[in-house]
This record gives structure tokens, sequence and C-alpha cells, in this order.
């Protein structure tokens, strides 16, 4: 496949193992121009859909697999419809074209569990916002948090300015804004969160307006997600790998996995022995 279908927006470019979105510049979403072209290898979607939209449009949606993008995990099912990345929205007059590519996509598509490594490029760095409360900047190794004396609370303008390395990091929470509510909280290794946010010198808190907005906010979440070192896998016995292994094979072979998931949890299995 290496066709183009033009939706509302943005085109969907049909590749050979890949699916190519391409915003279109004053005609697309916030988020999904702020995201830019976005590379979806076949293999990392779940599923496809095909509905009926509104005003005599047909929606193509593509789903991706867990933990395949870091922008979906970032989000965590929290965005609208409306700022979804993966939906295509098109005349209703297309819709047999739409189901056509629809097909062509779940004919691509191999295993749609869940993956441990993502398989869609993080948003490109350096990324910054402005918060409520602070300015975030992240240059791809670390984190830092520049405080407003106007909206900080005093416990966290007490502590400074912040700065945290990607590598002390064990996750990102990012709440999505509603109203004045919303904050974007850094997971420090070894550290407690305080139960309020406005009060954690790890987080910065959204605000009516543009402060924390989502297509601000929520790219420099994935961002930052995407180099945080994965957590070190617990040491194994060999019987206990050989049974997993065992294992996996009969996943593979009931076609639950496909040959390459197998392979990529084989090495990891081995690694703790």
């Amino acid at each position: 496949m290496e066709d183009v279908l033009a939706g509302r927006g943005c085109d969907w470019v049909f590749e050979s193992d890949r699916l190519r979105i391409k915003p279109r510049k004053s005609q697309s979403a916030k988020l999904l121009f702020e995201l830019g072209e976005r590379v979806i290898p076949y293999e990392a979607i779940a599923d496809v859909t095909l509905t009926r939209g509104k005003r005599g449009t047909v929606v193509l949606r593509v789903l991706p697999r867990r933990g395949a993008d870091p922008v979906m995990s970032a989000a965590a099912g929290q965005l609208k419809e409306s700022a979804d990345p993966y939906r295509l929205v098109l005349p209703a007059d297309k819709e047999t074209l739409a189901d056509y590519y629809a097909e062509e996509l779940r004919t691509a598509m191999s295993a749609t569990g869940p993956v441990s490594r993502f398989m869609v490029a993080a948003p490109p760095v350096p990324r910054s916002f402005k918060a409520w409360d602070g300015a975030a900047t992240f240059d791809g190794k670390d984190v830092t948090f520049t405080w407003f004396w106007s909206g900080a609370t005093s416990a966290k303008f007490a502590t400074g300015d912040q700065r945290f390395s990607a590598d002390e990091l064990e996750g990102v929470d990012w709440h999505a804004p509603k109203g004045d509510n919303g904050c974007l909280r850094l997971k420090v290794r070894g550290r407690r969160m305080p139960l309020n946010p406005a009060d954690d010198p790890a987080s910065v808190i959204f605000g009516m307006g543009h402060w924390g907005a989502t297509h601000r906010s929520l790219p420099f979440a994935a961002a930052v997600l995407a180099v945080i070192p994965p957590p070190p896998l617990p040491v194994a016995q060999g019987a206990e790998v050989v049974e997993l292994i065992t294992k996996l094979g009969e996943l593979r072979d009931a076609g639950l996995l496909s040959e390459e998931e197998f392979q990529v949890k084989k090495a990891e299995l081995l690694a703790r022995m």
C-alpha cells in the first residue's frame, strides 16, 4: 500500500509497512499539528474502526497497541475524541473507500496485544510549555521547572527552581486540563510524592486558558516518558526461565504471539539468568 487518503486536517499515507499521518497547516487539530508528521508501523496497530460521524462524515480510526505510542501512554485514555491523533474524518461519500483501507490495515496487522517497548517515535525535543505556577522545559536529558512567583505556592516557591534528570525518574503522570485543574507530575525514584501537586516541587499545575494546554503539555509528557530507563528485570532461576520460554512458545504456536514478539520476550528472559 502506497496510497493517500485525504481527510479533515490531515492526510494518511499508506506505505508498504507503515502508516504515515501528515497534518495540514492551519486545518488540523492543535495536538495533531503540534505532534507533526508521525509514522506508525502496521505492527503497532491493535485495531481499526470505521464509524459514522457528525454532519455527513465517517471516521476512520486506528487504535495503537497498548504501550506502543508514548503519546497515548501518557494520555492514559484522557483525550477528548476530537483531539485523538489517530482519527481521520472523511466525507460520507468516501465511506466505501475508507472501508477498503480499513480492511487493508487489518490485513497488514500482526499481533494486537500490549508491547514492552515504544514502536512509535516520541515527540522531538527540546520541548517547553508554561503552566500556571511555572515554566517546564525538557532538553532530552533534564526536566527543569522554573517557578512563577504569581502562581506557585509558598511551599513550592521556597524549594527554588528544580531540575530532574531522566535517569532519576520512574514515570510521568499527566492529568488533562479541565477548567482550572490538571497537572504534570514527575515520579522521582525513591521519593514520596506529596498528596497535593500544588506543593510538589516535581510537578507543575495547569490553569484556565493556555496554561498547560493539552497540545503543549501532553507531547512534553510523552517526550519525557520515552527516555525514562525501564526498570531492571529481576534475576530468574534457570528452571523458571526454561518454563516461561516453553509457555511463550505455546502462545506463539497458538497464534497469540508473533515470532518477533516470541524472540524479543525470549531474549529478555535469557538476559535475566
